[in-house]
């Protein structure tokens, strides 16, 4: 089965959408709750550079055929961030975090989700373009 580039460009899309998304969960940066139960990960820093990657996802969009190994980065990105959210999963308590800020509970329920969906994504696009290059007749 193969997604068509139109698609493949929409997921793109989409991924930088939900990375963006931090804004509203972080309430602009402003939201102590999130850096307060992950300060290593998830500090206003880490917060930005979610936002940067996500921009990064935006920017290829169109031509993500382009950089199949940049896309290859974009999946282990992902996948670092679902080891991180099951590592934090496994020593907090989600309703802690829901008791101080109900934004910051849904942040911390679903990021790992959502990495891992578009791991899975970055990862069949990676493969995706590794195998039409390597099918692809070399002049």
């Amino acid at each position: 089965m193969t997604i068509n580039k139109k698609t493949i460009s929409q997921g793109f899309i989409l991924a930088a959408i939900m990375n963006l998304s931090v804004l509203v969960f972080s309430k602009l940066f402003t939201n102590p709750t999130i850096p307060e139960f992950d300060p290593d990960v998830m500090s206003t820093f880490g917060l930005v550079m979610i936002v940067l990657w996500g921009l990064a996802y935006a920017a290829v969009a169109k031509s993500y055929y382009k950089v199949k190994w940049l896309v290859r980065v974009f999946a282990i990105e992902k996948l670092v961030y679902v080891v991180v959210w099951i590592q934090w999963l496994l020593n907090n308590n989600l309703s802690d975090v829901f008791e101080k800020d109900i934004l910051a509970g849904l942040f911390y329920s679903v990021y790992g989700v959502n990495d891992l969906l578009f791991c899975i994504f970055f990862t069949y696009v990676f493969l995706t373009l590794k195998n039409s290059n390597e099918n692809a007749v070399k002049v």
